[in-house]
């Protein structure tokens, strides 16, 4: 029992650096300290302050509050405003698949309200879905979602009504690969701030791992930045909150394998860490000033050796790779959980069941402890205790700071376990969180709420977080922000551009600045910052940059796509600008006398994709477009339409048409396919139509050699009784067998 107080001591004596958008609302208002509103808790470092919280508990009862089969998820939750939150399945191995953000009672588990949207156009399985979890705003009580195939929501936390919704596929053209990795939002003041591998338009067409800052209120994107391009992964590190050197900083694990501390504001990069060659997907956390983390990929000087656990110092600019490094522990492979640091010892998690501790100043092993056989959560710790989840079991620990070290032993004295519960086969991915007195620990099968039944919730008080230098020290204009920093506007369409003047640490000094406009390309900006669109019915593009006190702001961008219909072909010999993912992926060639889109063999990782012409919100409309492949080793690639949010597909290698939405979900979900004889060198024209009816959207598409006649009926129809009502044109290819020619692209209404 001494221990155990001794311990919560440390717990009330621990002070982690964490930045005001998580102990404090942007209005405000504090964080309620028995709220775990994102999925590292509070002060984003997987500790809570709560007391008496369960040592023991079984399935059948003991410490048992509820259990729930619709709550089962791989996802973590959360509890904001005392309610929970978390993205779940819905309605799984049925027609009507899909995903869902679900809130519900803290103290019985009854479903309160859900939010459901389909998946589409994603190479991702079903059972990828709650990949990332959803983060709570206490300023205003929404809830915020990056989905599996790129939806991204705003909600309403009382009510479960949508408040603005953006595909981020169609829109910025985030990858949704078969990995299903996803990115976790974060709320800083006014902003949400997300982040994944996108191929947009123009210079963002090459692939990097981009960060983009919504205003939380609309939607509207406020600062883009980009890592190093042509990223190795896609990843799920969760930017952690701080402050380095005086200024707010996000320190975030990034595809390319590097660390970066990033201003929250503005999107400036103040450093960079080098860790790995690949991408890392464990969420660092930051402790007086020092960074750590772990990653189970190449270490980035050492590429024969996997994975690192490592510290360093967040302090500086630029590369900081060599001169900040505090210490690192070559191949420990944690690749999936977060660190956890208690009274000077950082707890790591490896991929293989074995909890091991650090000392946090030294970067010496002292003990480890094996779990289980895998690991993919990260531990939380309260009240004296860890709660840690394994792929089978669930186990609570308590730390013995008198243990002495021990790195050799497999069963070191230093982590006593408390209790053990095998979960009976069933699955564990998600992590457990600590919320008003109870541990909620998530399993595919089920959701599990534990808890002493009799005892009142409390905390201790939460340590005051690090702050910012007085902006006041500091009136100097160094950065300028224009928001929105994308459109996607209609000829004529008028925008109200917004003006933020920042200091160097990215610090607002002025939020109505009057500034001077540099309009390149179509349209104009008038004097009190307004965007005018041109009028005429063309696809054109504009790069907007404003100036104060001599202080450019970065290039703000604008498509300009007018109403159906279109046409495309090709004869300007370039890639149309306003498409997403097209232009790294497509070069532009003379083929049969005439220029035409290739889609090339030669791109790394981007030889099957999609790309999107236009507005998210387009429905019932025609698209054609004439394609032509060629053939290698006897091997004839994929090439389609994207119309709603559905794929017509002619596919080479098993002679076959098919309409589907979820590639993984054919058998199930949807799809309709037919046997179809084509043949490689030989153009054919396809054409996709998609009809919103009652209760359904009817898909129906043709194929036919290009200079015959159009046959008169559809060559292959279907209906999907769970529609996609809405969806951006687009076109689709795999060319990692022989390349893909395109031309001729239209889109029409439905007459």
């Amino acid at each position: 029992m001494m221990l155990r107080a001794a311990f919560r001591v440390c717990f009330a004596l621990f002070v982690s650096v964490t930045s005001v958008a998580l102990s404090v609302a942007a209005d405000g208002k504090k964080v309620d300290p028995l709220d775990w509103p994102m999925w590292r808790g509070p002060e984003g470092t997987g500790i809570s302050r709560e007391k008496n919280l369960p040592g023991t508990w079984s399935t059948e009862g003991e410490n048992l509050i509820w259990k729930s089969e619709a709550l089962g998820t791989r996802a973590t939750p959360i509890v904001l405003n005392g309610k929970l939150y978390t993205v779940c399945r819905h309605e799984p191995e049925t027609t009507k698949e899909g995903e869902k953000v679900v809130c519900a009672d803290i103290n019985t588990g009854k479903i309160l309200w859900e939010n459901i949207h389909n998946i589409f156009l994603t190479d991702a399985p079903a059972e990828r879905i709650g990949w990332s979890s959803v983060v709570g705003d206490p300023a205003t009580g929404n809830i915020f979602l990056q989905g599996l195939c790129g939806v991204c929501k705003c909600i309403d936390g009382e009510t479960g009504k949508t408040i603005w919704e953006l595909s981020l596929m169609e829109e910025y053209g985030i990858l949704s690969t078969y990995g299903g990795r996803t990115n976790y939002p974060i709320i800083f003041e006014d902003l949400v701030i997300l982040s994944g591998v996108m191929t947009g338009w123009d210079e963002y067409a090459i692939p990097a791992h981009r960060y983009i800052a919504f205003n939380k209120a609309t939607g509207a994107a406020v600062w883009i930045q980009s890592t190093k391009v042509r990223p190795e992964d896609t990843t799920y590190s969760t930017p952690f909150v701080t402050i380095v050197d005086g200024q707010a900083a996000l320190i975030t694990g990034a595809g390319d394998g590097s660390i970066y501390a990033i201003q929250p504001r503005t999107g400036k990069i103040i450093f960079r860490f080098d860790a790995s060659t690949r991408g890392i997907n464990t969420p660092p956390i930051v402790v007086d000033g020092n960074v750590y983390c772990g990653h189970a990929e190449q270490i980035f000087d050492d590429t024969t050796t996997l994975g690192a656990v490592f510290s360093f110092k967040a302090t500086g600019q630029g590369d900081i790779s060599k001169k900040n490094l505090r210490w690192q522990l070559p191949e420990k492979a944690v690749g999936k959980s977060a660190p956890l640091l208690l009274d000077g010892r950082v707890y790591y998690l490896e991929d293989g069941g074995t909890m091991f501790a650090i000392d946090a100043a030294k970067g010496t092993m002292l003990g480890k402890t094996k779990l289980g056989r895998v690991i993919t959560s990260s531990a939380v710790a309260g009240d004296g205790k860890i709660y840690v989840s394994e792929y089978g079991s669930f186990s609570i620990l308590e730390p013995d700071q008198t243990a002495k070290a021990d790195p050799k032993s497999s069963k070191w004295k230093g982590l006593k376990l408390l209790s053990k519960v095998d979960l009976a086969g069933d699955e564990l991915w998600g992590s457990p969180i600590i919320s008003h007195g109870k541990i909620f620990i998530p399993t595919l099968a089920k959701m599990y709420c534990i808890g002493l039944k009799d005892s009142k919730p409390s905390a201790d008080p939460t340590p005051p977080p690090e702050k910012e230098e007085d902006v006041k020290a500091d009136q100097k204009v160094a950065q300028i922000r224009v928001s929105p920093v994308e459109l996607l506007v209609k000829p004529g369409e008028k925008v109200k551009l917004n003006i933020h003047a920042f200091n160097a640490k990215g610090q607002l000094v002025s939020a109505n600045a009057t500034a001077k406009f540099t309009v390149e390309g179509a349209g104009s900006v008038n004097d009190s910052g307004e965007y005018a669109a041109p009028t005429a019915a063309a696809q054109v593009v504009a790069k907007i940059t404003a100036e104060v006190d001599g202080v450019k702001s970065p290039i703000a961008r604008a498509r300009v796509v007018p109403a159906l219909p279109w046409s495309f072909d090709i004869s300007d010999k370039q890639v149309p600008m306003t498409w997403i993912g097209a232009r790294y992926r497509h070069q532009v060639r003379e083929v049969d006398g005439n220029p035409a889109l290739v889609k090339i063999t030669t791109i790394p990782k981007g030889t099957r994709s999609q790309l999107w012409m236009g507005q998210p919100s387009l429905h019932d409309y025609t698209i054609q477009a004439d394609f032509k492949t060629s053939i290698k080793d006897g091997k004839i690639p994929d090439v389609g339409l994207i119309n709603q949010r559905y794929t017509l597909a002619l596919m080479g290698a098993h002679q076959q048409l098919q309409v589907r939405s979820w590639v993984p979900r054919l058998e199930l979900r949807f799809a309709k396919t037919l046997k179809f004889a084509w043949e490689a060198n030989k153009w054919y024209t396809l054409k996709f139509q998609s009809e919103n009816k009652d209760d359904r959207v009817v898909l129906r598409g043709k194929v036919w050699l290009k200079g015959t006649d159009e046959p008169k009926d559809w060559t292959i129809e279907a209906a999907d009784l769970t529609p996609n009502r809405i969806g951006s044109p687009g076109l689709f290819g795999n060319a990692s067998d022989a390349e893909i020619l395109i031309d001729n692209v239209a889109v029409q209404a439905n007459q």
